[in-house]
């Protein structure tokens, strides 16, 4: 046990306020980080609607939480016994806030300031990487699921996005002729909506995907997707079909 462990409900609470606004609302020993947020008790809501798909006993399993905000997926898979959780993000208030609820808790969690177009630096592969809420804020989001799958994932994969347009899904054929243009006027074929501006007053929304283009762009990134448990969130693993794309500096990749 860290004998330097804050205990105090009002250093917590004063430590939680200085901060700053907290996105992940996480019960820190009584006192919760986020008790008016928007969306209610988020993310602890959504994670009970998936958390039985993810094993309960981690032990001597490594796992890797990109974009890991304020910390919450972190801590719940220290909880599970994970023998060793990294954490990644690039805004420093998160992970002031991450390492701040981690030593609340006498959590071992490592953290770093690193963004997913980097994952190659970590130079490992994880058995559980998880990629929550992270998707619509990128730029390339289609790349990074790429750099995870060649150079993180080893095993299963949580992802979760934002997502807007139909639930449905289409089965497209293997290849349509140039003359086709009705295909992309079904509500289950994949789209992704682009926000040029602001959404929810967030001017890193960039991108919504439907569920079909969810769907698709795992698939398409070398992911073989094992469940559905939440509207949001898709259980996957890596895939030994061989997929063939271009990362950008590298040759054609065959997975295998």
């Amino acid at each position: 046990m860290n004998s330097d462990l804050i205990t105090s409900a009002e250093e917590i609470q004063h430590r939680v306020r200085q901060l700053g606004k907290w996105f992940h609302n996480i019960n820190l020993r009584g006192i919760q980080t986020a008790p008016e947020h928007f969306l209610g008790d988020y993310p602890t809501f959504k994670w009970r609607q998936f958390e039985r798909s993810i094993p309960s006993d981690l032990s001597g399993k490594s796992v890797l939480d990109i974009g890991c905000n304020g910390g919450f997926y972190s801590i719940e898979m220290k909880k599970r016994g994970a023998d060793r959780v990294v954490a990644i993000d690039m805004d420093d208030e998160y992970l002031s806030q991450a390492r701040f609820a981690a030593e609340v808790l006498d959590l071992d969690i490592e953290f770093h300031n690193l963004s997913v177009y980097d994952v190659a630096e970590l130079n490992e592969k994880f058995d559980v990487v998880l990629f929550m809420g992270v998707l619509y804020h990128l730029r390339h989001p289609l790349l990074a699921l790429d750099l995870i799958r060649e150079y993180v994932a080893d095993d299963l994969f949580i992802f979760q996005s934002l997502q807007r347009g139909s639930s449905e899904v289409f089965d497209p054929k293997p290849n349509y002729p140039f003359s086709e243009r009705d295909i992309f006027e079904e509500p289950g074929f994949p789209k992704m909506f682009f926000i040029e501006n602001k959404y929810s007053d967030d001017p890193t929304n960039w991108w919504f995907p439907n569920r079909a283009c969810v769907e698709a762009m795992l698939r398409s990134s070398g992911f073989t997707i094992k469940s559905h448990p939440e509207e949001e969130v898709f259980v996957c693993t890596v895939a030994e079909t061989p997929i063939k794309h271009v990362i950008p500096g590298k040759e054609r990749l065959s997975y295998d």
